[in-house]
């Protein structure tokens, strides 16, 4: 995906699915309202003077957060990270035509002084995989000043619905759906979510989204990287019940640290199914 779909996917998202979501890292929200703020303040005192200090290293990028600008007439006026090449052009016109309409009353909307904020996909370019974003935005004149953070950990709802869908795909070709999750398909792996599956017939990994080297391994063994037991409590949860959750601590694929894990359990004929999602990251 080139740089203006990928910039056209998020501003298609980031004006139409207008709203104040729940953030998993309240640290990384205050830090991206902060740089906000002070790209605000900034911006009142220089005006438009203001873009080429956003637009470049300093004190307007910290790590993956970065300020863009956007003016009412749809026109990227200025970006800290790889939408820097659009600076200049109506992005506006590139979108598709039932959802012009939607961003041209964003950018018409009324300034309230209010911080909104907005959910969507976007290329990290620290690690090459398009994650969940989130960005924060405010009108200033005929301005909309924003700055985004990536989301390293899906929700539970999003989680359950992932398990949903892979129980689902198991029961109807259980073996497509194995070689599937085996090949890291996009259909099964998405931001920090993946499947494991294990055979209990033979209590042995057949499937695994993240590390296919655990497949063939006796699930019995496993522990977490404490010394926790993870698969023999596992396997007791399921003998007695059709559905069960366990809680542990795993390496989240997207961060890289090593977090607080709750993994949702399904049986689905002779197979476990499991999906886990990341809690708060362990320093």
């Amino acid at each position: 995906m080139n740089v203006m779909k990928r910039f056209c996917l998020a501003v298609t998202l980031f004006f139409v699915w207008v709203g104040t979501s729940q953030g998993e890292v309240a640290s990384d929200d205050e830090q991206a309202r902060r740089l906000l703020q002070s790209a605000v303040e900034y911006y009142r005192m220089q005006g438009d003077t203001a873009f080429a200090a956003f637009s470049r290293q300093g004190e307007f990028i910290d790590g993956e957060h970065y300020v863009f600008v956007v003016d009412t007439n749809g026109t990227m006026l200025a970006s800290g990270s790889s939408s820097a090449v659009l600076i200049g052009r109506d992005v506006s016109t590139v979108l598709e035509p039932e959802l012009r309409e939607a961003f041209k009353r964003a950018l018409s909307s009324t300034e309230d002084d209010q911080v909104h904020s907005a959910e969507y996909r976007w290329m990290n370019l620290r690690d090459g995989r398009v994650e969940r974003k989130k960005v924060f935005y405010q009108r200033v004149g005929e301005r909309v000043i924003a700055v985004g953070l990536y989301l390293p950990r899906a929700t539970p709802a999003q989680a359950e619905k992932f398990l949903d869908r892979v129980a689902e795909a198991l029961r109807k070709d259980s073996a497509a759906t194995i070689e599937a999750i085996n090949d890291l398909s996009a259909a099964y792996h998405e931001d920090d979510l993946y499947a494991f599956v294990i055979d209990l017939d033979t209590q042995r990994f057949v499937a695994h989204g993240y590390n296919r080297r655990l497949v063939g391994v006796d699930f019995a063994t496993i522990k977490d990287p404490e010394g926790k037991p993870v698969g023999t409590p596992i396997l007791a949860l399921i003998s007695k019940a059709e559905r069960a959750g366990y809680d542990y601590r795993w390496k989240n694929p997207v961060t890289s640290k090593l977090e607080d894990k709750h993994a949702l359990l399904r049986k689905v004929g002779h197979y476990l199914v499991a999906v886990g999602y990341y809690r708060k990251s362990i320093e």
